[in-house]
């Protein structure tokens, strides 16, 4: 809002000052500052709010040291993250950008879905929350939107080719006539020369116009990538400070990704693909990665706020689309290496345990506990330590990401 009122000013009145706006860094930096501001200062307000009302978590007994004292914590606390990034997002984005609108439906969507989950839970006294398969049902009707606009919007793009384009050092001037913008389902392999591949190449058996049938192939890929990373994102929200800190590093490496994507020049210089309009998305990721470190400072340990599957839900469903819509999907095993590790060790444990109990009559355990950071407590290691050498982990996995970008 705030940008389309300046850009008025600029354009009908020239009012100096006001052409900052047009720049994606200025309006990101102002994004954070904002989304800082807001999750810390009127956070505390929501955290009284959710005292007040007696939102408190309900905290199953797991034979965890130091578990009994956090109940009744107030949780939903994703409140404070979604309205912390949706605010500066208004204000300081083009609302009429395709990548902007799917966030900000992203975020919406999984936050309603989470919402609801934890609404049940305290409110309705039933510790399973919100049934399974309406999650998954969620989850998949937002898999299809997503996958849906994505594939027909015709404002989604990708460059073909800028072996051509001239970049001049003097003036910064961009013969962009040599950029040829269409219709894609392509994607980035990591790590890999000439490493773009197109989805519509699996269904290349269906004839010359296969590329038709893409669809077919790429929403159901979208369902999946969402489903996955929101679950992950959920399963590793277990101790104080863990998926707020892990999500801001995978979501600030996301953000760097748009912004050279978006950029012509910098992605004809590091060779990656150019989607136009996508640089728009540093708007809303710097607003988010500033709600999340704002979140953090209440749900350190020891915690004041949980965030509840309303937080948990969100973070991954945004990651999944941020990750989809820079064409680095394939780069979530790495860039979300805790969420994988977290999910994994859900399966093997469920599945191992049923193998066994039906080979030997009685199941056994690969971890002491799942999802994995409940192993390492058990282990005797504290919340601290275990959330500190996460987030260590995350680092390096950001940047074995960002390596990508030139090793190949």
């Amino acid at each position: 809002m705030l940008y389309y009122l300046f850009e008025y000013l600029d354009k009908h009145w020239d009012v100096p000052g006001t052409g900052v706006f047009q720049y994606i860094t200025f309006r990101s930096g102002l994004a954070v500052i904002l989304s800082l501001l807001i999750s810390t200062v009127f956070g505390k307000k929501i955290i009284n709010f959710l005292r007040r009302q007696q939102i408190g978590e309900t905290v199953r007994e797991l034979g965890l040291e130091g578990q009994a004292q956090k109940a009744g914590t107030p949780t939903m606390g994703g409140l404070i993250i979604i309205v912390a990034t949706l605010i500066p997002v208004l204000l300081l984005a083009k609302l009429d950008n395709v990548y902007v609108m799917l966030l900000i439906v992203t975020t919406l969507w999984m936050g309603s879905i989470g919402f609801i989950d934890d609404y049940i839970k305290i409110f309705k006294k039933d510790k399973e929350g919100l049934k399974g398969k309406f999650k998954v049902v969620g989850q998949v009707g937002l898999g299809l939107f997503v996958g849906y606009i994505l594939y027909f919007h015709p404002g989604v793009t990708v460059r073909t080719d800028t072996s051509k384009i001239n970049i001049y050092s003097t003036e910064q001037t961009i013969v962009s006539s040599a950029v040829k913008e269409e219709k894609s389902t392509a994607t980035t392999i990591p790590f890999f020369k000439n490493n773009e591949f197109d989805y519509a190449e699996l269904v290349s058996w269906a004839g010359d116009d296969y590329k038709d049938y893409a669809w077919l192939i790429f929403i159901p890929i979208v369902i999946f990538i969402i489903t996955a990373v929101s679950n992950g994102a959920n399963l590793t929200d277990g101790i104080d400070g863990l998926a707020a800190g892990t999500s801001a590093i995978a979501v600030l490496t996301l953000g760097i990704f748009a912004f050279v994507s978006g950029n012509i020049i910098f992605s004809n210089y590091l060779n990656i693909m150019y989607i136009p309009n996508s640089g728009e998305m540093t708007v809303f990721i710097t607003a988010f990665v500033g709600a999340l470190i704002g979140f953090l400072w209440y749900n350190t340990y020891p915690a004041t706020v949980f965030m509840g599957d309303t937080g948990s839900l969100t973070i991954g469903g945004i990651i999944a689309v941020l990750a989809i819509a820079v064409r680095k999907e394939l780069l979530i095993p790495v860039l979300c290496g805790i969420f994988l590790a977290e999910n994994l060790s859900v399966v093997l444990q469920v599945s191992y345990f049923k193998y066994t109990k039906k080979k030997y009559g009685e199941g056994r355990r690969i971890f002491l506990m799942s999802p994995l950071h409940h192993h390492y407590q058990k282990k005797g290691y504290h919340e601290s330590k275990i959330v500190t050498r996460f987030w260590i982990v995350a680092i390096l996995l950001a940047i074995f990401s960002l390596v990508s970008l030139k090793l190949r």
